[in-house]
């Protein structure tokens, strides 16, 4: 039985919780943590939970825990993390997983030193049509990919900001790029690897309480492509899509396939070729169910690993590079010119510091409640026709 302790008992962590839950045989919830008197309380009372309480995640570092779940705000994601592998646990944390390259680098190395799990929470790459689209790409059938445009838009309102430790550098480590673009970032990142520079354009052009970006369009140059990246929270409707025009038809989720036919003259007939249209939807059919989605399946794949001792799908390094390139991108904003990756470590970038001594300070947070009522809700589900839960 995998003993479980959550760090942080927001409204993520009911994603958490629930995933856990599913799996009553093999894991239980033991203790919880939040900064805020009552908080943890009244999680464990909902859930009724067998668990202990506490107001300090240092509390727990000397339990019998098998896992740490860190699902706190980003600015104390790299120090929960490598307090809790230091002590012996293995650690799943919810993205982003730091604030900054160095932290990322310190978690690997705690990682490293001690032989724990680390896994970083990218739970859409665990959705069935994202994985298809991963397959479509991977099996080659329509060749390299040319272009790739990533829409990620989400809607917050003004009073979104209005959380005591969001729309701040210090506390968010960032705006809407790195912390809802992350799921596209991540997936762009698992499908087409590492872009070699990136120019981007930040702004704030709806919440004026906050000091970070609600819009962010970047370029992003790969050996033979490009790709365009759009993150934002001003989009009404959310209508979030992958889309990957390679040299022979174009992939994307929500799924959809289009393979043009050229005429002599060059310009292509109106329909799309059947013959690539039933390739793709037999590759589809061929593949194995997903049985478990979103943050059950990632969770459970950490359960699966810290019990056969295997590898974690998604792994801190995977966590690292989707950091990096959102990092690349506030470098590329901030100072109007083309970012060059890899990031070295005496770029001013690297440090949480660096980061906030060059960004752009777009308002001051003119607000800072401690709670925020209302449900969340994970985007997309890229099904075709869904628009997400």
């Amino acid at each position: 039985m995998i003993r479980v302790a959550i760090v942080g008992t927001g409204g993520i962590s009911h994603a958490h919780i629930n995933a856990y839950l599913r799996f009553p045989d093999r894991c239980k919830i033991v203790a919880l943590v939040d900064i805020i008197p009552g908080k943890a309380e009244r999680v464990r009372a909902q859930y009724g939970l067998d668990a202990e309480v506490f107001l300090d995640h240092h509390d727990v570092l000397g339990m019998d825990v098998d896992l740490v779940d860190v699902c706190t705000p980003p600015f104390v994601h790299a120090e929960i993390s490598i307090n809790a592998l230091r002590s012996g646990k293995n650690v799943v944390c919810e993205k982003p997983m730091a604030a900054s390259l160095e932290e990322c680098d310190a978690m690997l190395k705690a990682r490293d030193g001690s032989g724990k799990k680390l896994s970083i929470i990218a739970q859409n790459r665990f959705r069935e049509p994202i994985r298809n689209l991963k397959a479509l790409l991977d099996s080659g059938i329509a060749g390299p990919v040319r272009h790739a445009q990533i829409n990620s838009f989400w809607f917050r309102a003004h009073c979104y900001y209005d959380l005591w430790w969001r729309g701040t550098w210090e506390k968010e480590g960032g705006g809407c790029t790195l912390n809802h673009a992350v799921h596209h970032i991540d997936m762009l990142g698992w499908m087409m690897g590492t872009p070699k520079r990136i120019t981007a354009v930040l702004a704030n052009t709806a919440h004026d309480n906050a000091e970070v970006e609600d819009l962010s369009v970047s370029v992003m140059e790969y050996p033979g492509a490009l790709a365009t990246v759009t993150a934002s929270v001003v989009h009404h409707g959310e209508d979030q899509e992958l889309i990957f025009q390679c040299e022979k038809a174009k992939l994307a989720a929500p799924y959809s396939v289009f393979a043009s036919q050229p005429q002599p003259n060059g310009f292509p007939l109106k329909e799309p070729d059947p013959a690539f249209q039933k390739q793709a939807d037999d590759l589809i059919a061929s593949l194995p169910p997903v049985p478990y989605e979103m943050h059950e399946g990632q969770l459970e794949n950490v359960l699966t690993a810290i019990e056969t001792g295997g590898d974690v799908a998604i792994t801190g390094e995977d966590g690292r590079r989707t950091i990096e390139l959102i990092t690349a991108i506030y470098k590329a904003g901030a100072e109007r010119q083309t970012a060059v990756l890899p990031l070295a470590k005496d770029d001013p970038f690297y440090t949480v510091e660096g980061i906030r001594a060059n960004v752009p300070h777009f308002y001051e947070k003119t607000a800072s409640v401690m709670e925020l009522s209302g449900d969340l809700t994970f985007g997309a589900d890229f099904k075709q026709g869904g628009k997400g839960k």
